[in-house]
Order: C-alpha cells, then structure tokens, then sequence
C-alpha cells in the first residue's frame, strides 16, 4: 500500500487525468490494466473535413486551451510562444516569446492578450504583439486566464481570485479561498458570462459564481461533499469549467456529483452519484460528461433522468466534450475525435485523427468552424458537414 505522504505527493504532481487515475489504482492496490477499448466501426452522417492547420509547439502534459476573440485565435506552447492566428486562413499574425515556461492558455479579449509562467508571472501583450506589461501574482497558476470587463481574472493555485488592470496589470481586487487538506493539483476552468461574472469550481465539491468587477462572492453551491475516511477518499473538487445553456448551470466533481441548477442563484434543480475532471457539455435539453471509465452519457437538464450511455470507448481517457448541433464531440488520449448523436448516444461520424498526442481541452465551435488543439501542438480548424 502506498503512504498517503506518498500518494498526496503523487496528486500533488497530477497534470493529467491519465496520471491521477495511475496514483489511484496505485492507492487501491488493484492490478487492474486501464486497456483502452479498441475502435468501432461508425456510421458516417457526419464528418469534420479540415479547413486549415497550424504547429504551435506542444503543451507537454498540461492541457492548454486556445482564446478566441473576434477574428482571431490565440495560443500558447509550454516553450515560451504566444501566437495570434487568422481565425479563417490559420494564418500566423504574429508570434511574441515569453521569457519562461508556460503551463496555461493564454486569456484575450482581442484587445489585451496574456500569457502566464509557471513563475507566477503574467505578461499582457496588445493586439500588435508588443508587450504592455508583465507582473508576479506570487503563486504558481494552473487555470486559465479571463480576460473581460478591462480586468484579468487570475486564479492561483493558492486559491487567491485576483483582478488586474488590462492596461497596467496593477491590481484591483482579490478574493482568497480557504486552503483544503487535500486538493487535486490541477487547472480550474473559469466560465466568463457577460463579461460580468465568473463561474468556477472550487475544492470540496462546491462551485459559485464570482463578480469580475470586483471579485465579490454572488453565490456559491455544494454539488457534492466529500466522503471516505482517507484525504484521498475524500478528494471531491470541481475542477472542470461548469457549462451554461440559457438559464440552466450544471457542472460536475471528481468522486462526487453531477447537478444542474439556476444560474441567477445557484440553487440545483437535481444531482447524482457520478464522477468525472473533464467536465459537462450541455444542449437545450441535455447535459453530457464523460467519467473516467470514459463512458459517456447524457441526462436531462430539467430532472436529471439519465436519457443514455455510451462504453465503447472505455479507458481511452476522453477529453472535455463539446456540444454542437445534434453532435457531441469529444477527443481522446490517441488524438481521435469522436462524434457521438445527442439523441441517443449513437457513434454516428467517420471518426477523425487529429494526431497522435492528447486531445483534452474541449473543441471550439466558432464561425462556423471547429477549432481542436492537441498536447502535441497542433491547431486546426474543421468545417462540419
């Protein structure tokens, strides 16, 4: 058996789903393989045909995210690159260099464009690619920045919220979190609405909503508690970005639940048993996750019925899914992207290969394109037909 000294070491160090599920079949003592299940045969009534692609150098094992802004998509390498590219043609506009390693995505709103070391330090650039101007905020970062409402939404692994001036980085409020026994050492995803507000997950199986103005606390919510008698059992954070569809919130906690509720008060309509760090993706009527079997299913949004389940892609380590149309689409560990019928969970597409490396961070359905960034560095846009 592991120590916990050991394994809390091991979660301390997680960056991938793969290596969280490592160190907890380690904990367990279960010899159990993690073999992915081979592909299927699938129907083609869809298809992405490639529009354009771009090298953009790898994340290594984080799971980087690009930014969209107007007409074009910014993103960033482990290796120090920032990019701007032409959101049509892939057309690289320009290219700035960090003087460090990055570990996130970068955060734009088209006008201010960040990338953040894994120093703690952010560096603002403007839309030319000139640097504007760079600050610590004293802690490792491993979520993704917002950039709206003329503030740079910066969460640190301290569980500090900080608002920086999009012009001079100077500070303009902070909002600190209560430290957890126990948390898992990942990114957190910030979903952005209005440019007024921030939902995000937080340790401990609750989620809430954050004001950009000034990084007051609107609401907050238990989707789940935790449960066991290890710090390890007990491990139940949201750490995926909740999604939003009309009114209607849901996100989901790592050995926990699933719920969906209100988005002006928090308040859950419903919520289940269920386990997933990839996070929700959400229809009118549907909400869909992966959990980390890889087993895909839906339930509705207004009760939580669980509507179906899909297990053919059982330990293939799915990524974070998007919703688009009548499709669900969802990359894995191999660099495939699968496309799946929001009605019935039926695997309906001739599948694509995008590469051979990870494809964690969830598609981008933007002009009419599908934008997928995979660990190995590479960017492309997908014309769905």
């Amino acid at each position: 058996m592991v120590s916990i000294k050991r394994v809390a070491k091991l979660v301390g160090s997680l960056i991938t789903v793969s290596v969280l599920t490592t160190a907890l079949v380690a904990c367990s003592g279960s010899s159990r393989v993690r073999k992915p299940a081979e592909l299927v045969p699938v129907k083609n009534q869809f298809d992405l045909q490639e529009v354009w692609s771009a090298s953009v150098g790898s994340s290594e094992t984080f799971n980087f995210h690009p930014a969209v802004a107007g007409d074009a998509v910014y993103v960033t390498s482990h290796g120090g690159d920032l990019a701007k590219i032409d959101l049509m043609s892939g057309k690289k506009i320009w290219v700035a260099e960090v003087p460090e390693k990055i570990v996130v995505g970068p955060g734009s709103d088209g006008r201010t464009t960040v990338a953040i070391t894994n120093k703690g330090n952010v560096y603002a650039f403007d839309d030319n690619g000139k640097p504007i101007w760079n600050v610590s905020v004293g802690s490792e970062v491993l979520s993704e920045p917002v950039v709206a409402g003329g503030l740079v939404v910066v969460r640190t692994l301290d569980n500090r919220f900080m608002g920086l001036d999009t012009q001079t980085g100077a500070r303009k409020w902070i909002y600190q979190r209560q430290q957890s026994a126990l948390s898992l050492r990942v990114g957190y995803g910030m979903l952005p609405i209005n440019n007024e507000v921030i939902v995000t997950g937080f340790a401990g199986g609750r989620f809430g909503m954050i004001a950009i103005a000034n990084g007051g606390l609107v609401w907050e919510t238990p989707v789940s508690f935790p449960k066991g008698f290890s710090e390890i059992e007990r491990l139940n954070d949201v750490t995926a970005k909740p999604s939003m569809m009309g009114e209607i919130l849901c996100a989901v906690s790592y050995q926990g639940r699933i719920g969906c509720g209100q988005a002006r008060t928090g308040a859950l309509l419903w919520f289940k048993d269920y386990s997933s760090y990839t996070g929700t993706a959400q229809s009118a009527e549907l909400v869909f996750s992966a959990n980390e079997k890889s087993h895909v299913t839906a339930f509705a949004t207004k009760d939580g019925t669980q509507v179906w389940e899909n297990t053919q892609l059982t330990f293939r380590d799915l990524g974070e899914p998007m919703a688009i149309g009548r499709v669900l689409l969802i990359g894995d560990a191999q660099g495939y992207v699968h496309a799946f019928s929001q009605a019935n969970g039926e695997m309906i597409a001739a599948r694509i290969r995008h590469d051979s490396s990870p494809i964690s961070a969830a598609p981008i359905a933007v002009g009419g394109l599908i934008l997928i960034q995979s660990q190995g560095g590479k960017i492309a846009a997908y014309s769905p037909k």
